[in-house]
């Protein structure tokens, strides 16, 4: 590598300071090779702003490699790159083609996010298999824009950077089961699947029921992924709530979805979402006393409607999922599976959705059923009927006491929308990673996606275990 020129370095907040970029001009022809920029100029009046440049007869190139690979160092840091490229003829030696690509400057690499360090709950005896299970909105390319987003870097919102970030996240953490959402459907066939499955993993995908926004593949959806050596698939199924809007007008409500009426409920209930199903079984059953445990457990990942001005809509899909939980878990048998319900519920603790989940009912005084006629047509059924049976626990209120501040931290919103439900009558949360602090999140920029986060959701981990006998 050349010497000389200008590296940027560390300011006293620990922050990335560039050096000043170099405006060269390529004269000439070369056989290839990578090429840095060498600063012959000792004035520093250019290094005190890091967005004057140079003038070209200020700066040379200096060539660094000729290989087909480079790989930048550490000294690349604050400097640009120039790759060359050049095609001859084999017969006559002539040239026939010249390529020269310039880059941005080479950045230091932001640390990774620190360790999440998972807090116990209280210990209790027996049980059986356990498993460790993580949900992640990892925010798909398509939402991933700088109007979104104006604080952060623009390649720090790059899919090939956040991608390698995300999937080191998440392998890190050593999971057996992984719910994913916001995973882009191009995304999953060329990156994710091929990914998680070398880390270990086999996983199903379902895409929203939307068209593509653009090109093929341009729309997103909700991925689940178990380990290998610890499941093996039983049955997995996906719900598409729009079909479910579809069939409540129909047969729920016997209306013609071409009338006025039908019409207008289907376009206010259908928003493309969707939730997947799976039935997962440990790899090595348990044994206890000689007794065969319990050894199946019913997964659900989903991502909930998030427009803020339709609580009526997320609570109508929250309930019709539970039913659809309720009716799948029944035709199993009095066993009881074991049931997870992890997401992106886009509702605070505040919500009609989280007391639904949490109390099986929603109080008629509540806002989020009151929307009144501006919202649009009614969806929701007389409030008595908004119930369900199952018995269900948030992991993080179970184990830590309450609800994160935030799982989404971003400028315009900070505030908890994603959840690990459980149910209690055969599952036991033994732990659960904390939310990192304000103070962690914003070391690298002011809201997430940052250059250290690359989603505007935070992971949410846990250790879950079997239980026998209905007991808690």
């Amino acid at each position: 590598g050349g010497s000389g020129g200008g590296v940027g370095g560390l300011n006293s907040d620990g922050n990335y300071i560039p050096a000043t970029p170099g405006e060269i001009s390529v004269n000439g022809s070369s056989s290839g090779g990578t090429t840095t920029p060498h600063n012959n100029n000792n004035n520093n009046t250019t290094m005190n702003n890091p967005y004057m440049t140079q003038s070209n007869e200020d700066t040379e190139w200096i060539e660094i490699s000729r290989d087909q690979l480079y790989i930048p160092h550490t000294e690349d840091i604050g400097r640009k790159l120039k790759v060359e490229a050049a095609a001859y003829s084999i017969d006559s030696g002539e040239l026939l083609m010249h390529r020269v690509i310039k880059t941005d400057l080479v950045l230091s690499r932001t640390p990774e996010p620190e360790k999440r360090n998972l807090v116990t709950a209280k210990p209790a005896g027996g049980g059986g298999a356990r498993f460790r299970i993580v949900t992640y909105n990892i925010l798909a390319e398509i939402y991933a824009t700088q109007q979104q987003y104006p604080y952060a870097d623009l390649w720090a919102l790059s899919w090939d950077f956040r991608f390698q970030n995300i999937i080191r996240e998440i392998v890190d953490v050593g999971p057996d089961i992984v719910c994913l959402q916001e995973v882009q459907a191009d995304h999953y066939e060329s990156h994710l699947y091929n990914a998680m499955h070398e880390a270990g993993f086999e996983g199903v995908y379902k895409q929203k029921t939307r068209q593509a926004m653009g090109m093929t593949g341009k729309v997103d959806g909700c991925a689940l992924f178990w380990r290998r050596t610890k499941f093996h698939l039983v049955e997995s199924y996906s719900i598409e709530f729009n079909e479910l809007a579809q069939r409540q007008v129909t047969q729920g409500m016997g209306l013609n979805p071409r009338s006025e009426e039908g019409a207008s409920i289907l376009n206010k209930l259908s928003k493309d979402n969707v939730a997947q199903l799976v039935v997962l079984e440990t790899a090595q059953p348990s044994m206890t006393r000689g007794n065969r445990e319990p050894n199946q457990v019913c997964i659900a990942n989903t991502h909930l409607y998030s427009n803020k001005d339709c609580p009526d809509v997320k609570l109508w899909q929250t309930l019709h999922l539970l039913q659809e939980l309720e009716t799948f878990i029944m035709a199993r048998g009095p066993a009881n599976l074991p049931l997870m319900i992890c997401g992106d519920f886009n509702s605070t603790p505040d919500s009609a959705v989280y007391d639904l989940l949490s109390r099986q009912l929603v109080h008629p005084g509540h806002p989020d059923v009151n929307t009144g006629d501006e919202n649009g047509p009614s969806v929701l059924p007389d409030i008595m009927s908004i119930t369900h049976s199952h018995m269900l626990g948030s992991v993080y209120n179970t184990v830590l006491g309450e609800e994160p501040k935030f799982t989404n931290y971003t400028m315009q919103f900070k505030g908890v929308l994603d959840y690990m439900w459980y149910s209690t009558r055969n599952l036991r949360p033994l732990s659960a990673a904390p939310i990192p602090d304000e103070s962690v999140l914003t070391r690298h920029g002011d809201a997430l996606p940052s250059t250290q986060y690359s989603s505007d959701h935070l992971m949410q981990i846990s250790d879950m275990q079997i239980v026998s006998g209905g007991s808690r």
